[in-house]
């Protein structure tokens, strides 16, 4: 049976006694409402360490004021029942006032990663993400931390954070988990009706059609980012926050697919389906 725990001492504590103990320790970061991708997140921890933690905490910080904090779904019983079938040693599942004292004032914050995709749309979100992200490294000082890239964005923020600041923790980032038909998998999917979730399958088959030309050759990211558009506008529910196609290694737009710094490019989108708010995303390997 695994430890839940809600108190920061508590929870460093056990985690610096499962070190002391040789133990290698992976961390799977969560805000809740778990599903097949968080599950492949857990597996891939179980996998590669002899302890797994998972944190779950819908962090107040990264919602914008009009966004679905309030409304975010929540289950902790039915998150912590998954967590046991993995075979979880722990859960951390704090309070905000555990996370953030009425006093709190200090950020972590990144230029050039964070002011495109997500960031323009979502200023606040990332320095949100990066400070949570940040205290649980230090709370839940693990060997690995797991990442899943639909939040391909966010998994390129982090890897630079780590880096950037000497984090002594390996960042893995793990595949889409997707439904039967082709959605990502997402908590936020919950918020469609039987006609959305009909129409957010719009999202996946989009970005199909943008594969289609990088395979026939196009290297040209304007024409791609036009067909996923014209594909996208097909869907009478569907409204386009953004579709870009960015250099992977620092999230900046590029032009021709095959001047990466890297070799690899992000065609990610953004799209609401009625009220919903939905990202998708492949990531090409020149």
């Amino acid at each position: 049976m695994e430890l839940i725990s809600g108190k920061i001492k508590e929870t460093r504590e056990q985690v610096k006694e499962w070190k002391r103990q040789g133990f290698t320790v992976g961390l799977v970061p969560t805000m809740g409402y778990l599903h097949e991708g968080h599950k492949s997140l857990m597996e891939a921890a179980k996998k590669e360490n002899d302890k797994v933690a998972v944190s779950i905490f819908v962090n107040p910080i990264q919602f914008g004021p009009k966004e679905d904090f309030a409304s975010y779904p929540r289950d902790f019983d039915r998150d912590a029942a998954l967590c046991e079938s993995v075979g979880v040693d722990l859960i951390f599942h704090p309070e905000a006032g555990e996370m953030y004292g009425e006093d709190f004032c200090t950020y972590v914050d990144m230029d050039g990663l964070t002011k495109e995709l997500c960031g323009k749309s979502r200023p606040t979100h990332f320095r949100g993400v990066q400070t949570v992200v940040s205290k649980l490294f230090h709370i839940i000082p693990a060997d690995r931390a797991y990442f899943g890239q639909k939040d391909a964005q966010q998994l390129a923020v982090i890897k630079r954070m780590a880096r950037d600041l000497s984090m002594d923790i390996e960042i893995v980032g793990c595949p889409i988990i997707r439904e039967e038909d082709g959605l990502a998998k997402s908590s936020r999917n919950t918020y469609l009706n039987k006609e959305e979730r009909q129409a957010a399958l719009v999202l996946n088959r989009s970005l199909a059609e943008g594969k289609k030309l990088i395979e026939a050759g196009v290297r040209d990211a304007a024409q791609i980012k036009q067909r996923i558009e014209e594909t996208i506008g097909q869907e009478k529910l569907a409204k386009i926050d953004y579709v870009e196609l960015v250099d992977f290694a620092d999230i900046t737009p590029i032009g021709n697919l095959s001047k990466a710094k890297e070799g690899e490019v992000l065609c990610a989108i953004a799209v609401f389906i009625g009220k919903t708010r939905l990202i998708d995303n492949f990531i090409w390997k020149g």
